[in-house]
């Protein structure tokens, strides 16, 4: 009947073999304006994005290929923080593999810095304010706030001597996450201040001095030579190590725990894609799905030895009670603190008052009250 709206019709259907997988999707083949419902939809940008995804995809060699269980496969792009060349690596990465997830080496507590600009985070590294330190503080304690802030106070040298913010690597990945179709971006570091209270925990009262001493007065020049072997091997992560080469404990809980991380967060990203399905009744349908990691290239051995292990992240994710030690040491670090600007409070409000009793009018006024005052 004219003027009657006609129901939509059925779409031609056919289907392709994903790559890797022996289940099938639906396509939609070409043809007249078709009203297509939301199940055809979303099966023709899937269709789209597995012809993009190479069978045999052209990888840079910092990649590592890994494969779960159920098929699906990860690729971990290994990067260094302070590199372009690890930038243009996660972009072609991304595009060859067209993923179903990215998960980068980030938490909830750094994750801003995906959407500022290079200017912007640029000067935010370089400045290590008394404002950052509180909110550090508040934020993770005082021995953990200090610790986050001295290890911040490296990465700012780092900044400054190559003119370059870090974390490049991961605004490039989610830019390009935001281009596949259905691509998740998932966030795969534990974080960051159950970290620095594990490695705390992890350090004696005079390990924390030293450690700390060495940190503080880092200001090594960093010559072009380090910046070509930047490209070749993450220098943050190379300089720490050598830093905390001697404390196997605090290599344990920022290192070798965060592997173990990252690896648990990798494998829950690699579960199999369920397909859409046109009704309730019709089976599910499922296929492995493609990873994308993003992680500095220091976790990847740790990565590649945890993969096919059982993992338990419970026990890296509780912050264990301060020791009798750690007590004390804290309130000593306190009593020292308070004491030193009580002490300096009062040292310099002698010296304010006696400035002003030397002043001429301050000595002609007690001048006057002495005579003014009655005798005996």
């Amino acid at each position: 009947m004219e003027g009657e709206e006609q129901p939509p019709q059925e779409a031609d259907m056919e289907t392709i073999m994903t790559s890797g997988a022996s289940e099938s999707v639906p396509r939609v083949l070409s043809g007249e304006a078709q009203n297509l419902s939301d199940v055809d939809a979303f099966s023709l940008l899937l269709e789209m994005k597995l012809k993009r995804r190479r069978e045999q995809p052209n990888l840079p060699r910092t990649v590592t290929q890994l494969v779960a269980e159920d098929g699906s496969r990860v690729y971990v792009v290994g990067t260094a923080h302070f590199s372009d060349d690890s930038k243009r690596d996660v972009v072609k990465t991304i595009r060859e593999v067209q993923p179903d997830v990215v998960v980068v080496e980030l938490c909830q507590y750094r994750v801003s810095m995906l959407k500022m600009d290079e200017r912007t985070l640029l000067r935010e590294a370089k400045e290590v304010s008394l404002e950052k330190l509180q909110q550090a503080v508040r934020q993770n304690g005082l021995m953990s706030g200090l610790m986050q802030m001295l290890l911040l106070k490296v990465s700012a040298h780092i900044t400054e001597q190559l003119g370059m913010a870090p974390g490049g690597e991961f605004r490039e990945a989610f830019k390009e996450a935001s281009k596949v179709p259905f691509c998740k971006f998932h966030l795969g570091d534990r974080p960051i201040p159950v970290t620095f209270k594990r490695a705390i925990a992890a350090l004696s009262f005079w390990q924390k001095v030293k450690l700390a001493w060495g940190l503080c007065f880092l200001s090594d020049p960093i010559s072009k030579d380090d910046v070509e072997r930047c490209k070749q091997k993450d220098l943050l992560e190379q300089m720490m190590a050598e830093m905390i080469g001697e404390f196997p404990d605090l290599h344990r809980t920022i290192v070798s725990e965060r592997d173990i991380y990252l690896t648990y967060m990798l494998r829950q990203a690699a579960q199999r894609l369920e397909l859409p399905r046109a009704s309730e009744a019709e089976p599910r349908k499922c296929v492995p799905s493609v990873v994308v990691g993003v992680v500095g290239m220091g976790h990847v051995p740790g990565i590649e030895k945890n993969w096919s292990t059982d993992l338990n992240i419970q026990e890296i994710m509780t912050v264990p009670p301060p020791s009798i030690t750690g007590r004390v040491s804290r309130l000593a670090v306190k009593a020292s603190f308070f004491g030193l600007l009580g002490y300096s409070l009062y040292w310099m409000g002698r010296r304010i008052v006696s400035l002003l009793l030397s002043l001429p009018v301050a000595q002609s006024c007690l001048q006057k009250a002495s005579a003014a005052r009655p005798g005996p």
